[in-house]
């Protein structure tokens, strides 16, 4: 499924670029789990409205379970069907889990007899499918990062330690922690220094039934971090994306910056 993969990487790169693109997303079954053997269930997919089954499953070759002590937890009874996959984990520790997506992309475009040639792929294929002294060569690189948190029957903050590579989220308020009406703070890093000025999208589910985006659109400070108030419980979409996209153009195809860096999570928010 090359070409699911290719839509994929496109929706990675793109989800804080438009309200109306297809959007990959994780969306888990809850993010608290108070009992004495948890677990959640986590759908995978690419869809054009948020949270609805309507075009294309994650691939779950590329996802990653982190538990609050390091470790890596396997994926139980993992499938991928149609328009969604879907698996279940197994939180046998207490503490905050992280499931991640984390991939980087690699978009080049040239010329050959004045014809335009264009590939997509990872950085190792590039080396045997670009010519490395092609005509008019340019070259585009995107680190993207999916991610969904859940806790068991308490949180901790152990699975936000940054890796230094791309947007991360290094949450204030607990992700899992958050009220409806109640203020949040956040911290975003670019490449582990504070993300200062970094746009901000958060976006509830439910949209194909209320009939609008109803997005919170704000700007971290200088420190990389932002306060806002939840209006109203559910799940959200946050995505953030470095540099800003220039206008586009009519007629002109996207103009990619060299590097692109996009971070996308799934969120909940309890009533109060």
């Amino acid at each position: 499924m090359k070409f699911a993969k290719t839509l994929i990487a496109l929706a990675l790169a793109g989800a804080a670029v438009s309200a109306h693109a297809h959007k990959p997303w994780l969306l888990p079954s809850s993010t608290y789990v108070e009992a004495k053997e948890p677990w959640i269930t986590v759908d995978a997919a690419v869809s054009e409205g948020l949270f609805d089954i309507d075009h294309l499953p994650v691939k779950l070759d590329g996802i990653t379970v982190t538990g609050p002590d390091g470790a890596t937890v396997p994926l139980e009874n993992a499938s991928t069907g149609k328009m969604r996959s879907t698996f279940d984990v197994k939180m046998a520790k207490p503490g905050t889990y992280k499931v991640a997506l984390v991939s980087q992309s690699v978009f080049a475009s040239w010329k050959v007899n004045g014809e335009t040639k264009r590939w997509r792929g990872n950085e190792a294929e590039m080396a045997k499918e670009v010519p490395a002294n092609a005509e008019e060569l340019k070259v585009s690189r995107t680190d993207s990062r999916l991610e969904t948190f859940a806790s068991a029957n308490k949180t901790d903050d152990a699975v936000f330690k940054p890796t230094g590579v791309g947007l991360e989220l290094v949450p204030v308020t607990h992700p899992n922690d958050m009220r409806a009406g109640e203020k949040a703070t956040w911290r975003f890093l670019l490449d582990g220094k504070p993300a200062a000025n970094q746009a901000f999208s958060m976006i509830p589910g439910g949209v194909r039934y209320r009939g609008t985006l109803g997005e919170i659109r704000q700007n971290t400070d200088a420190k990389g971090e932002i306060t806002f108030t939840i209006p109203a419980a559910g799940m959200y979409l946050v995505t953030s994306s470095w540099p800003a996209m220039p206008p586009a153009q009519p007629g002109q195809p996207p103009q990619m910056p060299p590097r692109r860096v996009t971070y996308a999570a799934t969120v909940e928010v309890l009533p109060q």
